[in-house]
């Protein structure tokens, strides 16, 4: 049942008791007033039968039939009632209003019944001689002791009942002008304790709606008042609780946001409850904030996390796993599980902490290709000088000629060892240096440009190569003169060495878009596949082993040109189509 207002609660309750109320008093004021008028009317026509009695006691027999008949007559003419007077054998001797002889016998009335015997009688009936409703009161006539007769007085009540209603009348009508006050007053009444009420709920209904700035009014009651005030309270306390709690949600997201580790929330059931930007990065979910209540297989396919995080919520201790993700880039994920505990300690989940390895298991991939790198190219000029010197020592050092060459190729094989560990010191020097050591001075780009050009020149003259130089003369920046003088020697060695013979270089330098200025080495060579550009600078990578050890490179010179450019603040691109040449740029930043 659909619930009522309080007014229409309040306000047909105050009328219905007003109106039993009044309904109440006008039956019992109307029963009173009757039976008020009914004994006045019985005691007047009592005192009226006394006083006939009196009068006719002595003359009371049946010899005084006409006389007794003859005062009846002359005292219902000095009073409204009717007087009778009844023999002992119930045989009417006189009547005010009938001749006796019209009467029939009264023996048998209740009223005489009761004289007769001794007593007052009453009773209230409907007269079948007068047609109407009367009053009779009888009362016995003594004489010496006995009863002689009756002598009744009667009545009408149709006079009493005109006044009866008249005064009814004016109680109905006096009830409903205060039916209708008590309804006037009801109503205000119900109003004043109906609208604080109905402005409270409104308020309430801000509250809940958020609006904890709206405050109620303290009228009406006391009580009423101190409810008000009791909710002003309540939506101070609850806007101040929400601010907290906002505020400690916005840090802790602001953390978790921050954080670079993945964090993963779940529920008992496997449905998530929250999901950091890092987790969501690795497993490649595009919309993180719409993922929570939804169940771990649905947002996640990855099978071994599925089955990580089931038997994080069946265990009581901490696990850990390795998992790797293959998307659009590759993760190593070093997981971490636990129980999620609530505010009474029990378990309503697990939360497990992502840590990204990747880096870590490259490193040692680097790690373990220099090793496998440096081990191969150190070993091969080590086999070659050892095999010809126990050659040498086995004879060949008798034969001069033979001697002369095996000497020459012993000294080429120390001098590809020396170049390699020249090159493998200056790389440490520039990853233990960084940029902070590196000593700066403003410098004219040109002159680096010619100078390695210059150191260049006697290989390109061998493959008539040409080497452009494309750079204003005033163009300067602030770096270190030998370092990217070296950065161009390497970067113009390489173009000349995967040059055809007759080939254009172009060495050229110019100011950035962006600030700062950008050295360029545009070759007319093989060019390089993009497979092979990720991974270019790294140490000892060749794309062409073969052809880089037959023209002696060591395989650490862009590696050398990479750190040289981070020592600068700057980075190294490459540009290469395959066949047609390669282009590879060096941003400085900080050009005057």
């Amino acid at each position: 049942m659909h619930p009522r207002r309080i007014f229409w609660q309040i306000y047909p309750s105050y009328l219905i008791v007003t109106l039993l109320s009044l309904t109440a008093v006008f039956l019992l004021s109307s029963s009173a007033i009757s039976r008020f008028y009914h004994r006045q009317t019985a005691k007047s026509l009592n005192v009226q039968a006394r006083f006939s009695e009196e009068l006719v006691r002595a003359r009371f027999d049946a010899q005084h039939i006409d006389e007794l008949s003859r005062i009846s007559e002359t005292l219902g003419e000095k009073t409204p009632a009717r007087i009778t007077f009844i023999l002992p054998d119930g045989t009417v001797a006189g009547d005010s209003d009938k001749a006796p002889d019209e009467m029939g016998n009264h023996r048998d009335r209740p009223e005489v019944k009761d004289a007769l015997a001794g007593h007052t009688g009453q009773s209230i009936r409907y007269s079948n001689t007068l047609k109407k409703n009367m009053m009779y009161v009888a009362v016995p006539v003594h004489q010496n002791g006995n009863v002689m007769g009756v002598v009744r007085t009667s009545m009408p009540l149709t006079e009493l009942d005109l006044v009866i209603d008249a005064v009814q009348r004016r109680i109905i009508i006096g009830g409903l002008v205060i039916l209708l006050m008590a309804a006037l007053f009801s109503l205000f009444v119900s109003r004043r304790i109906s609208r604080p009420l109905e402005r409270i709920k409104l308020g309430a209904e801000r509250f809940a709606a958020g609006d904890f700035s709206h405050r109620l009014h303290s009228i009406g009651s006391t009580e009423i008042g101190s409810l008000a005030e009791t909710m002003n309270q309540m939506a101070a306390q609850l806007e101040e609780r929400l601010q907290t709690v906002s505020k400690e949600r916005n840090q802790r997201e602001a953390v978790l946001s921050s954080m670079v580790e993945g964090v993963l929330a779940v529920d008992t059931t496997g449905h998530i409850i929250s999901m950091n930007k890092a987790a969501a990065k690795f497993f490649s979910v595009f919309q993180p904030d719409t993922v929570t209540g939804r169940s771990l297989e649905e947002v996640f396919r990855n099978v071994k996390l599925q089955r990580f995080v089931g038997e994080v919520l069946e265990g009581q201790e901490t696990r850990e796993c390795e998992i790797t993700v293959q998307n659009n880039q590759a993760y190593y994920l070093q997981a971490r599980g636990t129980n999620l505990l609530g505010v009474q300690g029990s378990r309503i989940g697990a939360v497990v902490v992502f840590n990204d390895v990747s880096r870590l298991r490259r490193l040692e991939n680097l790690r373990r290709d220099f090793v496998a790198n440096v081990s191969h190219e150190l070993k091969t000029p080590i086999t070659s000088i050892k095999g010809f010197v126990e050659t040498l020592l086995d004879g060949a050092m008798n034969d001069p000629a033979e001697r002369e060459r095996f000497l020459k190729i012993v000294a080429k094989h120390a001098d590809r060892l020396n170049a390699i560990i020249e090159d493998l010191l200056m790389l440490s020097r520039l990853e233990q240096d960084g940029n902070e050591s590196v000593e700066m001075q403003p410098a004219a780009l040109s002159e680096l440009l010619h100078s390695a050009v210059e150191v260049c020149a006697h290989r390109a003259a061998k493959k008539d190569i040409t080497i452009q130089i494309q750079c204003p003369d005033d163009l300067s920046a602030v770096v270190n003169p030998p370092l990217i003088e070296q950065a161009l020697i390497n970067l113009i060695g390489n173009a000349l060495k995967y040059s055809a013979d007759g080939k254009t270089v172009t060495v050229s330098a110019r100011a950035a878009e962006e600030g700062g200025v950008l050295l360029r080495v545009n070759d007319q060579g093989y060019g390089i596949e993009p497979e092979h550009l990720e991974r270019l600078f790294e140490r000892f990578y060749r794309v062409d082993k073969g052809r880089s050890r037959q023209e002696g490179g060591t395989g650490l010179g862009l590696a050398i040109v990479k750190h040289i450019a981070q020592a600068h603040g700057g980075t190294i691109s490459v540009e290469s189509t395959f066949g047609k040449g390669s282009a590879f740029s060096i941003f400085l930043p900080g050009a005057e």
